[in-house]
């Protein structure tokens, strides 16, 4: 799921520290890198856009990606109705601001669907930059619904509205929403 780089409309948290042009820029070449690093024959890339009609026709994203519309709503509606898109197979929904993430992350993400209903990919603030479906045509009643988007407590209250689902966890990535966070991004990891 993405959002068209531009200034004010993307990443307005981590603009507020860096400046809006500086963070729409850094989503812009975030998403070339992630896209080039994501692409896999085990699977088929969509890209969820928005704003609808402007992201539909944008020529910031590779032309020969299928996307979708988000349409309206709040993130849970949206994330779930791309869920919905999928026409038959499992699908994982990946939000597109988290530079550690690469094609080993998803592909165990995918694999832990053999055996789950549902998997996520934890994010260090309490959020999560995975969800994957088994089956994301038969979500159930409430799916993403009362979820505190934004806060450390929504991945725990995505995770309740999957009851009775077999739920796996994979690894844990950080997402970049502020200063602080891409400084952590480009120091890389530290040894203790």
């Amino acid at each position: 799921m993405l959002k068209e780089p531009h200034p004010g409309r993307v990443k307005t948290r981590l603009g507020r520290d860096i400046g809006m042009t500086s963070a729409a820029w850094w989503f812009r070449h975030q998403t070339r890198h992630l896209l080039r690093r994501l692409d896999d024959p085990r699977w088929q890339i969509v890209l969820a856009v928005s704003p609808d009609a402007e992201g539909m026709r944008s020529r910031v994203w590779p032309a020969g990606l299928p996307r979708l519309a988000q349409g309206r709503g709040d993130l849970g509606q949206r994330m779930a109705r791309m869920l919905g898109h999928v026409p038959q197979g499992s699908a994982c929904l990946i939000g597109a601001d988290i530079p550690g993430m690469n094609r080993v992350h998803v592909a165990k993400a995918f694999s832990r669907l053999g055996s789950h209903d549902a998997v996520f990919g934890p994010a260090a603030d309490g959020g999560f930059w995975l969800i994957g479906l088994k089956h994301p045509r038969r979500q159930p009643p409430g799916f993403f619904q009362n979820v505190r988007w934004s806060t450390p407590d929504a991945l725990a209250d995505s995770r309740a509205t999957l009851r009775d689902h077999r739920i796996a966890t994979c690894d844990t990535l950080s997402d970049v929403d502020t200063a602080d966070d891409l400084n952590m991004t480009l120091a890389g990891p530290r040894a203790s």
